[in-house]
């Protein structure tokens, strides 16, 4: 099996020669990358499936996505770029489905799955890569029907969330618990965003170390790149003095936007000046039915007397993203849990220093010494004591926006996408091989 490590990258094309590799199934049953990031269950995830595929397809590779579609216009087939097709696959009702609801569309969903290969006509796919469980799940039993190796990319993992979200967030169900501990053990090949993850899942889920490769995501260097601020702060409406502190993500508990007003908070009552200049703009939507989303800031803000400080965007495009990274002074991720942290990585190729989490992710995202700070407690007081002294350290973020550029730099969706193919191959290789391959539970009506 390969093992593909940070950043690796020869001149050969990855994987034995002897190996034909035309067609790449992926599925991501529960969200699209079609949907714009920062809101519902878009994150970087979609980011991640959308630039590897596209890359993929520019080494010739032909990649279908596979997805629920939840309104009529995603049925069908839409084409993401040259050479990568998204399919909307009908699975339960034609319309919006609560995330806890998805487990009891997984046979639905693969029942329809497995007819697409005779649809699109070929000689069919060479490998399947599922993102997510419940995409794990589907993907398995294709995989096994097509007679062909699956590769799986977990994204986040319920053991690693029920650890870092203990006494905070309702528990990752059961259920998904027992499918991500069999899926680690059922599929040919599994990778991991950072070596972190890569140790959770040979801790947690007694992953074989063999069989993890670590594949870190990349950043799109054209879009996210150092601009004048003061452009930039005209262009979303920014005031040209505020001093801006800037969330983009999901509203949502993991996240932790609640926890950037509090940190605020406790700076005004430190530093009562501080209301003259500060804003806070949080850039995303609501996602799920947790107790944090859009309205509950606002609520939270209100009772923290922030309300004139707060601006809540909409999840937007990326070059209005873009716009935003570096219309601000930094950047705060202070999430629970990340398995990465693609809105960190993108901040500092925009030139923006981030102040986040020391969790999981962010620790590559980020980095020591690599155009951030990360902050190993939740105390407010230590947050805003870090948040104060940036602010008021013109030279250390400049510093930091230097090193921050150079460190992102070093992630490019092409590696992201070269990496992916060698794990692929890998995999193809073994099967070649005749290694043995764990049955897929049967699918009714198959």
């Amino acid at each position: 099996m390969v093992s593909v490590q940070i950043g690796q990258r020869s001149g050969e094309f990855p994987g034995p020669r002897d190996v034909s590799l035309n067609r790449v199934a992926m599925v991501s049953m529960h969200t699209s990358p079609l949907d714009a990031p920062g809101v519902g269950d878009a994150g970087g995830m979609n980011v991640y499936i959308a630039e590897t595929a596209a890359k993929l397809a520019n080494t010739g590779i032909a990649v279908d996505i596979f997805t629920r579609a939840r309104n009529e216009s995603e049925l069908g087939a839409s084409q993401l770029t040259d050479g990568v097709l998204v399919h909307g696959v009908p699975a339960g009702p034609v319309a919006p489905v609560p995330k806890e609801d998805l487990p009891g569309l997984v046979v639905p969903f693969t029942r329809e799955l497995l007819t697409y290969r005779d649809l699109l006509g070929g000689p069919g796919f060479d490998v399947v890569h599922g993102h997510y469980w419940l995409s794990g799940l589907a993907g398995t039993i294709a995989a096994q029907r097509w007679r062909v190796p699956q590769v799986l990319t977990m994204h986040t993992a319920a053991k690693v969330k029920n650890r870092e979200m203990a006494g905070l967030a309702p528990r990752e169900p059961a259920l998904r618990v027992l499918a991500e501990q069999d899926l680690v053990h059922r599929v040919d090949a599994l990778t991991a965003n950072t070596a972190a993850e890569r140790q959770d899942l040979v801790r947690e889920y007694q992953a074989d170390p063999g069989n993890v490769s670590v594949v870190t995501p990349g950043v799109d260097l054209g879009m996210f790149q150092p601009g004048s601020q003061a452009a930039a702060r005209q262009r979303v409406g920014l005031p040209a003095t505020a001093q801006t502190l800037l969330f983009v993500g999901r509203v949502q508990r993991l996240k932790a936007p609640d926890h950037l007003l509090r940190v605020v908070h406790e700076m005004l009552g430190r530093d009562p000046d501080l209301r003259r200049t500060l804003r806070i703009v949080i850039c995303g939507g609501s996602s799920g039915s947790g107790e944090v989303d859009t309205q509950s800031l606002r609520q939270l803000a209100e009772q923290l007397q922030l309300s004139d400080l707060l601006a809540v965007e909409p999840a937007t495009s990326p070059e209005r993203l873009a716009d935003w990274y570096r219309a601000a002074d930094i950047t705060v991720v202070p999430s629970y849990s990340e398995t990465f942290g693609l809105v960190a990585l993108e901040s500092l190729a925009a030139g923006t220093p981030v102040v986040a989490s020391d969790v999981g992710g962010l620790r590559t995202a980020v980095g020591v010494g690599n155009g951030g700070v990360l902050v190993p407690s939740r105390h407010v007081s230590e947050w805003g004591q870090i948040l104060r002294d940036l602010l008021g350290n013109p030279r250390k973020r400049s510093e930091l926006a230097a090193a921050g550029v150079a460190h992102a730099r070093g992630f490019d969706w092409a590696y992201t996408a070269w990496n992916t193919l060698a794990v692929y191959r890998g995999a193809m290789e073994r099967a070649a091989n005749g290694a043995d391959r764990p049955a897929a539970m049967p699918v009714e009506g198959r």
